[in-house]
């Protein structure tokens, strides 16, 4: 049954495809692209349009329960996940067709009781300090690996931890990748799969791709790091939005929400909106946030509740009930401006946007 909730998050799909032509074109067409849809598509909820997955030969998630969901709504290409599961997930990982990215003895040993062929993709450690085989135990990993005729080497992938902010870094990384590279064609030859390139990297060194990206935040047209954007051309594709349920005028001196953080200084015009923390909006915002009534902005007063929260809506003009309450447009109200005042990254704000808010796709 269709929600009839006023609280939503508009998605639009036809920026989405813009961004995606804009990447392929960036990074030019002997790059294939491989979208990053972990995450409910980073809150998107674009995983679950199988007419949209369906462009793609590869897709990425981050784990095996993601990778069924994906599986079971009919995508029969290929699905990447991005970690290295656990070991009790090996038997779902090959009756399930999933690929996976590769990186511990221990792992590759238990596949060997697997009947089915599984493909990996290799994982190289260059400097994210996170997981990965180090170059140096590269060759024996690889014979480890070849030695189970059911595994099929695929692909051989890395992260860069800082292509946002260290170019040095990110270049040692690269030469890194570059010889881990280098090692696994010279004993399994030509690799279907080369990656190394996330949002940031994609950006900023577009001519060291190899033959796979893994677009995920630019995917959705919001910017990994400042001014990102100054390089390509793409389109945020979310807006958060509710509407106002209740008005009301107070005098002042009038205590609103829990705890009495907020006393109204002047009569006041009060609207409540029906969305709140377990709706993925911060109660950090409480006293200092601000949405967009009749594109005008509106100061968030009193502690942010469970399920809703007040804003001073006196110099709206005729603001009365019904109408629509964004918490980010994309332009008076950006997705950075709102995860700047949370202390956190727009990753984060995006992709914690809770369940219950419905998603419009328009």
């Amino acid at each position: 049954m269709e929600s009839k909730r006023p609280t939503v998050m508009e998605i639009d799909l036809n920026n989405f495809l813009h961004n995606v032509n804009q990447i392929k074109q960036y990074v030019g067409s002997n790059v294939k692209l491989m979208p990053i849809i972990k995450a409910n598509a980073y809150g998107t909820w674009i995983n679950k349009k199988i007419e949209i997955l369906n462009d793609f030969e590869i897709v990425a998630v981050a784990t095996v329960d993601e990778a069924v969901q994906i599986r079971n709504m009919g995508y029969e290409k290929e699905i990447f996940i991005l970690n290295q599961p656990y070991l009790d997930e090996i038997e779902e990982i090959a009756n399930y067709n999933i690929t996976v990215g590769v990186c511990s003895e221990e792992f590759v040993k238990e596949l060997k009781h697997v009947n089915k062929k599984i493909k990996v993709h290799i994982e190289i450690e260059t400097g994210m300090g996170r997981t990965g085989v180090r170059v140096e135990n590269l060759k024996d990993f690889i014979f480890l690996v070849k030695e189970n005729k059911n595994i099929e080497i695929e692909g051989i992938y890395t992260h860069f931890s800082s292509a946002d902010c260290d170019d040095e870094f990110t270049k040692k990384q690269y030469l890194i990748f570059e010889n881990a590279v280098n090692i696994s064609q010279n004993i399994l030859g030509d690799l279907k799969y080369i990656h190394c390139s996330a949002s940031n990297a994609i950006i900023n060194y577009p001519n060291k791709c190899f033959n796979l990206i893994r677009p995920g935040i630019i995917l959705y047209g919001y910017e990994p790091y400042k001014d990102a954007f100054k390089k390509i051309d793409l389109k945020p594709v979310a807006k958060l939005k509710s509407k106002i349920i209740y008005l009301k005028d107070v005098e002042e001196n009038t205590p609103i929400s829990y705890s009495k953080t907020f006393v109204t200084k002047r009569k006041t015009k009060v609207a409540t909106i029906p969305i709140g923390y377990a709706d993925g909006l911060r109660r950090i915002l409480s006293n200092k946030g601000e949405v967009i009534v009749n594109n005008k902005k509106a100061k968030i007063i009193g502690n942010v509740c469970m399920d809703s929260f007040m804003a001073d809506v006196t110099d709206v003009d005729n603001v009365k009930v019904g109408d629509d309450v964004y918490i980010w447009d994309n332009k008076n109200i950006t997705l950075e401006d709102i995860a700047n005042k949370c202390n956190t990254i727009n990753y984060e704000i995006l992709s914690t946007i809770s369940a219950r808010v419905p998603r419009i796709f328009i």
